[in-house]
């Protein structure tokens, strides 16, 4: 899927389980939507940037760390986009470098780093101490925080990087032939008609919401403090504080140009998604509909939300 589809889905999914369940953080996570989605997106993709700057128009273009030769404006040509931060200018590929394992936990981590990988037995002690760091006082953060949970499990699951949930949809688990499966049978057929969700809404609210600090401390790019630089006391960097702040108000910058063209991505005509994605996964959206129904797409989804929600407790348990 496309991080901003299918992790928001995940969470939306998550707290409507929750909600039935009449879990202990249903009610917090509703009453903070907003927060709980931005969590569960840009609470670990730092890379919501640009790619690129078109030449010919100077307008912004592209996403991260895709890459990108022709603008998709003009067809000309493209420069690399830096942001300007305390470290100098970076772009995407070298912000990934620095943050994503930071945020990712299980994986992502780069060749020098990995030893801070951490293993999945791990997380509800990591995930807890970071709750407990947050003092009980603010129902914001712990709702995006419980978003970041949301996509740190539902990544690792999806991903194939924790054994738990199987997918053979087209060609595989989660292959560039089948995420535009993933996403149009989650934007039309789970978000829109089953759970009635407002894309274009919901996005512009995520996008809305503000940089939570916890983000700076569960990434270990602040002071080290409380509970979980006891329980995880290596790969501390104070240092790179500043330089994260920049890169996650840009995050929150872009995300909502990127929510409008991933929702203009999925738009149909007469019933029938672009030629774009048609030509991606080689299917009409008939047999991408199929191919999920024969994949147990949706049942696999239900399976992610069931292991999401025993996160929650095993965490729970720890505090």
């Amino acid at each position: 899927m496309s991080g901003i589809i299918g992790h928001t889905l995940y969470a939306e999914l998550t707290l409507r389980e929750a909600v039935r369940r009449k879990h202990l953080w249903a009610g917090m996570m509703q009453a903070h939507r907003a927060s709980f989605h931005a969590g569960a997106y840009l609470g670990c993709d730092i890379q919501v940037m640009p790619e690129a700057v078109c030449v010919d128009t100077g307008k912004e273009v592209g996403f991260g760390t895709v890459p990108l030769e022709r603008s998709p404006i003009t067809g000309g040509a493209v420069r690399r986009f830096r942001l300007e931060t305390p470290e100098g200018l970076l772009t995407a590929t070298q912000v990934h470098e620095r943050f994503y394992g930071r945020s990712h936990l299980v994986f992502g981590w780069t060749e020098g780093e990995r030893e801070l990988r951490v293993p999945w037995d791990h997380l509800p002690e990591y995930f807890a101490a970071v709750i407990e760091d947050l003092g009980g006082k603010d129902d914001r953060a712990l709702a995006y925080t419980l978003g970041w949970i949301v996509h740190v499990v539902g990544d690792s699951l999806i991903k194939g990087q924790q054994p738990g949930i199987e997918l053979n949809l087209v060609d595989g688990r989660y292959t560039p032939k089948n995420r535009p499966v993933q996403d149009l049978i989650s934007f039309h057929d789970i978000g829109s008609a089953e759970l009635g969700m407002d894309w274009a809404k919901d996005l512009a609210a995520m996008a809305a919401t503000p940089v939570e600090d916890i983000q700076l401390h569960y990434m270990r790019c602040a002071e080290p403090r409380g509970q979980l630089p006891k329980l995880f006391p290596d790969g501390w960097k104070p240092e790179s504080a500043a330089t994260l702040r920049v890169v996650l108000g840009e995050n929150r910058r872009y995300v909502r140009q990127h929510a409008l063209d991933e929702i203009a991505a999925m738009q149909l005509t007469n019933g029938e998604c672009s030629a774009a994605l048609r030509e991606k996964s080689g299917l009409t959206l008939a047999q991408m509909r199929e191919a999920a129904r024969e994949a147990k797409f949706r049942q696999m989804l239900e399976m992610m939300t069931t292991q999401i929600l025993d996160m929650f407790e095993a965490v729970r348990a720890r505090q």
